[in-house]
């Protein structure tokens, strides 16, 4: 099972989206239409709000009068509070019986206009944001007739901003042209990329980038793509998990590299890692049993023991590292890419190796090979920064 979460500002088509997705095959939980649901005339919600607020927030039918309700809490924190905590474990209860219904292979589309602003971008496999700049939002608002020109510039300055939209998207679709070329863009996000990762997801398969080399010019979007990746992490590692980190060559600004995210999650113990590997799996990060150890370094010192799991995004390729806090490998995936942070020097005389080695090998794992004896010499060079500056692991 895929799970999506679907969002996007008041007036920027996100609906549509929905649609079109469901028709499509997905299964569409929608929580505006569950609020609704668990306020429905004759529902515990409903009594328990009339219980609350009093019989003012009731039409003369008996059904919630959303008006006067809305006059109520949106202007006292207190009373928002109270009617979340009236409504919120219902909503979430009546979403977790509808997911768990669904099929083992379905994608699972969790239509939530709030999911920004309450940071629950985490619980997916992918997030998916639709934009409309704000004068397009405002025109079909108003247009629509529910409010005046006014209101909807209100109500759209009042929720998330496109920046921290942005941060959260994994998939972003701009819905500023016409309704037929945002569909055409759900038809292909369906084909090219949700369905093969559910596939990828069920199957326990991951995203495995060509064999034929590539190096990437540095993208700036890379830091918020791992930030995303790390957070899904850490919730499916839960209290196993000692923080997890964005590592390797595309934590480091400026520096070319083939377009994967390393990632590196700390651990007490490889039993913890090992007790992980089927809630990592869930999550999208499926484990690659052959792989059980690092090249120390130097070379010859002995194995440096590690778990290693993959991506299943068909369009993100993920190397998730799991590593004994404290452990030699673990340390040093830090050291290094704060080395190379740090010092200009090092990090232009690792770029001239990779490209070096790029023009010498046409495979990735041929080029990976050759890269061991620079990265011998590298850790002493790396161990005496750290001594030379009082470097410590950060926490995570």
């Amino acid at each position: 099972m895929l799970r999506v979460g679907l969002t996007g500002g008041t007036g920027a088509g996100k609906s549509t989206v929905a649609r079109r997705l469901a028709e499509l095959g997905a299964v569409v939980v929608d929580a505006d239409q569950l609020a609704r649901e668990v306020l429905a005339p004759g529902s515990e919600g409903l009594a328990a709000v009339a219980a609350r607020f009093g019989e003012g927030v009731l039409t003369c039918e008996g059904t919630l009068d959303r008006a006067a309700l809305a006059a109520r809490v949106f202007a006292d924190a207190g009373a928002r509070r109270a009617l979340e905590e009236i409504t919120h474990p219902r909503i979430a209860a009546r979403t977790a019986a509808l997911v768990a219904a669904a099929p083992p292979d379905a994608v699972v589309v969790h239509d939530i206009p709030l999911l920004v602003e309450k940071r629950m971008g985490a619980a997916y496999h992918l997030v998916v944001v639709v934009h409309a700049d704000e004068e397009t939002r405002v025109r079909r608002l108003a247009r629509s007739g529910r409010m005046s020109e006014a209101d909807a510039r209100a109500r759209v300055r009042a929720q998330a901003t496109d920046a921290e939209r942005r941060a959260a998207a994994d998939v972003w679709l701009d819905n500023s042209a016409t309704e037929p070329a945002l569909l055409d863009a759900v038809d292909r996000l369906w084909r090219q990329r949700l369905v093969p990762f559910e596939e990828n997801v069920r199957l326990r398969r991951r995203s495995r980038r060509p064999e034929v080399l590539t190096l990437t010019a540095p993208d700036p979007t890379w830091p918020a793509q791992a930030a995303r990746l790390v957070a899904r992490v850490d919730l499916a590692a839960g209290s196993l998990g000692r923080g997890t980190a964005h590592i390797g060559s595309t934590s480091v600004p400026g520096l070319v590299a083939k377009d994967v995210i390393d990632l590196q999650l700390g651990v007490a113990s490889l039993e913890d890692a090992d007790a992980l590997a089927d809630r990592l799996a869930d999550a999208g990060f499926p484990r690659v049993d052959h792989v059980t150890a690092d090249e120390p370094k130097p070379a010859g010192t002995g194995p440096w023991p590690k778990r290693l799991h993959g991506g299943a995004d068909p369009q993100r390729v993920v190397h998730l590292h799991v590593r004994e806090v404290g452990s030699e490998g673990w340390t040093f995936a830090l050291l290094f890419r704060d080395w190379l942070r740090a010092e200009s020097s090092a990090r232009a005389d690792y770029e001239a190796e990779k490209q070096r080695l790029a023009a010498a090998h046409r495979l990735a794992s041929d080029y990976a090979a050759a890269k061991e004896p620079w990265f011998d010499q590298a850790h002493a060079r790396a161990v005496e920064w750290a001594a030379r500056t009082g470097w410590r692991p950060p926490q995570h």
